[in-house]
Order: structure tokens, then sequence, then C-alpha cells
């Protein structure tokens, strides 16, 4: 059985992460309207992937026969001056993101609750990944300023990127 404080850390990290695919959506059309539709490609993957990260927990609460309870969505900003931008906003919400997620690790070792400790190692290396991507993709865009061939390649480049499920809901779909 969860504690309470896990059960609720857990519910706020699943509006957490929908607020996050919110974001990521909200990037994608914004870059998608400025014609960068491999920029708007490389977000939506993104929203993707935190829809799934939600269900991820979802499926965690119901698979611990814990509640999930939904929250509003709060509102998220609408348009940024360039993909630099959207990427340095990325890496800077990646990473409170990793501290929640360490923050959910701290409470599960302190519960001694072996299952979430585990559940949440994947979480753990999912932030990692997230804020290497970030970084890499700050590190492009910083490299390509000022030349518009470059960032056309460059946005050519994310148009390729493509949606693949989480691990723990590959596994689980089989």
């Amino acid at each position: 059985m969860l504690s309470k404080q896990l059960h609720e850390a857990i519910n706020a990290q699943i509006n957490a992460e929908l607020w996050s695919a919110y974001l990521y959506l909200s990037m994608s059309m914004d870059a998608e309207n400025k014609g960068l539709k491999g920029v708007a490609n490389w977000f939506y993957v993104q929203f993707r992937e935190e829809q799934d990260h939600a269900r991820i927990f979802q499926n965690y609460l119901n698979s611990r026969d814990a509640k999930v309870i939904l929250q509003p969505i709060a509102e998220v900003r609408t348009e940024w001056e360039s993909p630099l931008e959207m990427f340095r906003e990325t890496l800077a919400h990646e990473q409170k993101v990793t501290a929640m997620i360490h923050n959910l690790a701290s409470i599960a070792a302190a519960d001694k609750d072996y299952a979430s400790s585990n559940m949440l190692v994947w979480f753990v290396d999912e932030q990692v990944e997230e804020e290497e991507n970030a970084r890499d993709m700050i590190g492009a865009c910083e490299a390509l300023e000022g030349n518009k061939y470059g960032m056309y390649q460059f946005n050519k480049e994310l148009a390729a990127r493509v949606y693949t499920p989480a691990t723990p809901l590959a596994a689980s779909a089989e």
C-alpha cells in the first residue's frame, strides 16, 4: 500500500506530466505557426512522450489500488522568439521535473517502498536523457545562430524524429 504522502505526490506528478505535455504541444503549435515544421515535430514527439509518462504513473497507481485524481492543467505560454528560446525553456522545465522525480524517489526510499523505488528508477534515468537532449538542442541552436541555411537543415533533421512509446508502456502492451 502506498503511503498517503507518496500517493499525493504521484498524483501531483501526473498533473505535472500532463502540464509538460501541454507545454510541448504549445511549443509545437508555435513552431508550426512560424513555418518550422521540424521543430514542431520534435516538440510534438515530446508532447506524446509526456502523455506516456503520465500514463505510466496512472497505471502504477491503479496497480497499487490507489486512486488517480486528475487536477486542472494550468495555462502555458504560447509564443517563443526562437527555437533556441524554446529549448532553453525545455531544459529549465526538465530540470524542475527531475527535482520532482527525485522527490518521489526520496519519499519512496523513506517509506521503504521498494516497488515504488524500483518503478521510479526508469524515471530517474529518463530525466537524465531528457536534460541531455535539451542541452544538445541548445548547443545546436547556438551553433546555428545567424545561419539560415544551417537552421533550415537542422529543422529538416528534426522533422525525421519519430515517436516511440515509452518502454514501460510498450512492455505492458505486449
